[in-house]
């Protein structure tokens, strides 16, 4: 992790101090029909239209919401790529420093979303990670624009024996580099995700496997 006060991590840089701010608690995403190959029209417009604190709040629930041992942040390969993941938005994490590879499997029709480089903390830690943030992705060797979402408030939850917060939720603020894609046509993706902010520096290789689900049961 990032050795100032600040504690940040790339698709999961954090703060570990967090502000008491009154903000709406975040809405869940919507669900997404997998019965066909082919996505929903509707699916990719459903995370475009999320807001800064909507987006932010379901990404660090999601990570907050595993304990330390099966945490996909602190996943070595992504085998841990799973866990925590809800229907409507499939989201994706990078490291508490340093570059890792992961090979994941995604849900034919879903949409995917990750920051390259993200906090949760005071306003002003936001503001101080945010001047020194930068971050690239590639996906299939093509170039991804990145979004920049400054100081939000946001509420987040969190289960017993998560890694980053000793707190059940939280008022808090958050700020990051964001990609939001469009459901990845089926078959294998690579992914190439990195970030920084100051001395802090982390990334992801992912190889993704766009696929859809076994049915329960089914050998």
């Amino acid at each position: 992790m990032r050795p100032t006060r600040l504690a940040a991590l790339l698709a999961g840089a954090l703060a570990l101090t967090a502000a008491c701010t009154n903000s709406p608690a975040p809405r869940p995403a919507a669900s997404t029909t997998e019965a066909e190959p082919s996505p929903e029209p509707s699916t990719p417009v459903a995370v475009r239209k999320l807001t800064s604190a909507e987006l932010q709040s379901q990404w660090w629930t999601w990570a907050a919401s595993t304990v330390k041992a099966r945490n996909p942040v602190l996943d070595q390969d992504g085998r841990l790529c799973a866990q925590g993941q809800k229907d409507g938005i499939w989201f994706l994490a990078g490291t508490t420093g340093g570059t890792v590879q992961r090979s994941c499997t995604v849900p034919v029709g879903t949409p995917v979303a990750f920051p390259l480089v993200n906090l949760f903390g005071q306003a002003s830690d936001c503001i101080e990670f945010m001047d020194a943030a930068k971050g690239s992705a590639t996906l299939d060797g093509s170039p991804l624009t990145p979004e920049k979402l400054d100081a939000t408030p946001i509420r987040m939850y969190a289960v017993d024996g998560n890694p980053f917060t000793s707190e059940a939720s939280a008022n808090t603020w958050s700020c990051g580099l964001w990609v939001r894609l469009d459901p990845l046509t089926p078959g294998t993706h690579e992914l190439t995700i990195r970030g920084e902010s100051g001395s802090f520096s982390t990334g992801v290789d992912y190889h993704l496997d766009v696929t859809k689900p076994t049915p329960t049961g089914a050998t």
